[in-house]
């Protein structure tokens, strides 16, 4: 059977890939296979169709039988309707000062969901219950935003990942307050992969509250989902991500990747991938003389710093960004189809770089 026809042409070298970010990577294989599969005929729009029905199944076979999911477009969108379910108009949302919600989303919980984020500088991403006490007071202060909630990212945006007894010291420490947990898990499953344990292991069995299932750092072509752990304490999920602009007409074509990720083991067969793929290079790199590495690889993310000049030539050759350009860090990301070949070529081309160094 011949293909469909298509006007589209390719405008890229599908054998170029980077360490810029796992959302370079395109969509894995199975997860296109899935996309098709759900195509043709009519499915109810919004949600009621079979496809999320059915997302709903798999979802509780990973965090528990109350477990909910609500697919939304983007993990941006999920942290903000996620963190809007759990504040008040007055709360406070307490976060690490490197957190993704902090840094990277535009402003958006703040100036979109109208959520105060308190942050605190840690050492390598991770909060504890001491750092999160820095933030964690002035309830009946009514000059003071509330404290309502604590946000962590598991794996954290410096690419360290909390054990189970690290979040579960978390919950209780912010639960004794009268406040919830929500996990940033956009690479939630490279987590897993690293500690090597069911995601439940580290979240509802831990006392998480509620999180941002990733899928497009990890094969998806785009889509995340907002997955509450207890629907008793949290309402209104369905108005809230329709009233932030994340409710999917064709949300069939969200659920049923999801569902080609985590019905089976393919979302942890991309991140122990991703994460080798890491491990491999940050081996490499440390055979690099003047070249240092600045935090634990526990996921797929290498963190260096080496000098300028040399960052500014290797970007000429493959694709990554600074992450403190004036102190010369720069980050690495490996991806599902990072290859051997990638991270060697990559060394090999660090090597030759710091080699021309006057």
């Amino acid at each position: 059977m011949n293909p469909p026809r298509t006007d589209a042409r390719r405008h890229h070298d599908p054998e170029v890939r980077g360490f810029a970010s796992d959302n370079y990577a395109g969509s894995h294989p199975e997860v296109l296979a899935a996309l098709a599969l759900a195509n043709g005929g009519h499915q109810v729009a919004y949600g009621e169709d079979a496809y999320t029905e059915n997302l709903q199944q798999v979802i509780r076979s990973h965090f528990g039988p109350t477990a909910e999911a609500f697919p939304v477009f983007n993990g941006t969108g999920a942290n903000v309707v996620a963190l809007q379910a759990v504040t008040d108009r007055w709360g406070a949302v307490i976060c690490a000062e490197s957190a993704h919600i902090n840094v990277d989303e535009g402003g958006a919980p703040e100036r979109v969901g109208g959520i105060k984020l308190l942050t605190v500088p840690t050492p390598d991403g991770k909060l504890t219950p001491e750092l999160i006490d820095r933030q964690a007071y002035g309830w009946d202060d009514e000059h003071r935003a509330m404290p309502q909630v604590v946000s962590i990212a598991q794996a954290t945006e410096l690419g360290t990942v909390y054990t189970p007894d690290e979040i579960r010291a978390i919950c209780e420490h912010a639960h004794a307050h009268g406040m919830k947990v929500h996990v940033d898990g956009s690479r939630l499953a490279n987590a897993a992969a690293t500690l090597d344990v069911p995601l439940r292991t580290f979240t509802n069995a831990v006392g998480v509250d509620l999180l941002s299932l990733g899928g497009t750092k990890n094969g998806a072509l785009f889509g995340e989902a907002v997955v509450v752990l207890d629907p008793d304490g949290i309402k209104h999920m369905r108005h809230l991500r329709k009233l932030s602009m994340q409710l999917a007409s064709k949300m069939r074509f969200v659920s049923v990747q999801l569902e080609a990720l985590f019905a089976r083991d393919l979302w942890l067969r991309n991140a122990r991938h991703a994460n080798e793929m890491a491990q491999r290079l940050a081996e490499g790199v440390r055979a690099v003389h003047g070249v240092e590495i600045l935090h634990p690889v526990q996921a797929n993310a290498v963190f260096a710093r080496l000098p300028h000049e040399v960052s500014e030539r290797l970007q000429k050759r493959f694709r990554f960004y600074f992450w403190d350009e004036a102190a010369g860090d720069v980050r690495w990301m490996c991806a599902f189809d990072t290859t051997e070949d990638d991270v060697d070529n990559f060394v090999a081309a660090l090597k030759e770089e710091m080699a021309r160094r006057p």
